[in-house]
């Protein structure tokens, strides 16, 4: 597809997440409005919905324009709107803290989501493979870990207002004008949930912060041989590794570059 085809769905997945978004307003969500509110960082309730606009935003128009994308963004969703309604406040945190509850015979809802995002983001991988004559190879096993661990690692981003957003907009941005389709959906969602993101009157949560990471991690996997993939996996696993043992917001807190960019757009 060419940049003006992708910039198309950005536009048809803005006006879609409007569209949405503006449906949830009025409260019709599955199990009630309260099931979608949070408590954030600094002890206000938010509403999760955004992220679900933003998730069916970006999904409706790739099932015309990139079959396994929407596949992609579509389990991501899934698997993170599971998490969001049955996860626990209390429940395991962290890769080590999944491990080590599932070595235990207790399994949580981020263990499944892991295996769910493994699967849609393999089933994705190989779909757009075969479609662009790739064939399977490990190079689409390095591609699907890509789709999952992106979507993983969005929501490890998601933890002040706004950042999930900026990271991966700025990162899918460029493969938006390079004409993946993928990248322009959540381009164009994300684009009309950022504001209030910013604000902290919303949050993606997992529904929205799973598709988010998984439509980029698609978008590099589809723009990207095998040996760039394996680049960018490798890039994605050391920044999960590294978030078990050190905090994002410490860091971004005591760089002032990045603390001045995670702070841009929020109200003073």
């Amino acid at each position: 597809m060419t940049a003006t085809g992708a910039l198309a769905t950005a536009g048809a997945a803005a006006v879609t997440t409007a569209a949405v978004r503006g449906l949830h307003r009025t409260g019709r969500l599955p199990g009630g409005s309260a099931r979608w509110e949070r408590t954030n960082h600094t002890g206000a309730t938010v509403t999760l919905t955004d992220g679900v606009a933003l998730a069916a935003g970006a999904t409706v128009p790739l099932v015309l324009v990139d079959p396994p994308a929407a596949l992609a963004t579509a389990g991501a969703a899934l698997a993170g709107a599971v998490d969001d309604l049955t996860g626990s406040a209390t429940a395991a945190k962290g890769l080590r803290g999944h491990l080590r509850a599932l070595a235990a015979g207790e399994p949580t809802t981020g263990v499944l989501k892991v295996a769910a995002l493994a699967g849609s983001g393999l089933l994705a991988c190989a779909w757009s493979d075969h479609r662009d004559g790739r064939g399977m190879t490990s190079s689409t096993l390095a591609g699907a870990a890509l789709v999952a661990g992106a979507a993983n690692l969005a929501n490890l981003f998601d933890l002040r207002p706004g950042r999930a957003l900026k990271v991966f907009l700025a990162l899918g941005a460029p493969l938006a004008v390079e004409g993946r389709p993928a990248a322009g959906a959540v381009l164009g969602g994300g684009l009309v949930v950022l504001r209030d993101d910013l604000r902290g009157a919303s949050m993606l949560g997992d529904t929205g912060a799973n598709p988010l990471g998984a439509a980029v991690g698609l978008a590099a996997a589809q723009a990207l041989g095998g040996r760039g993939r394996a680049t960018a996996l490798a890039a994605v696993v050391a920044l999960t590794l590294a978030s078990e043992r050190v905090s994002f917001t410490r860091v971004i807190e005591s760089t002032p570059v990045l603390r001045e960019l995670d702070r841009w757009g929020r109200p003073t």
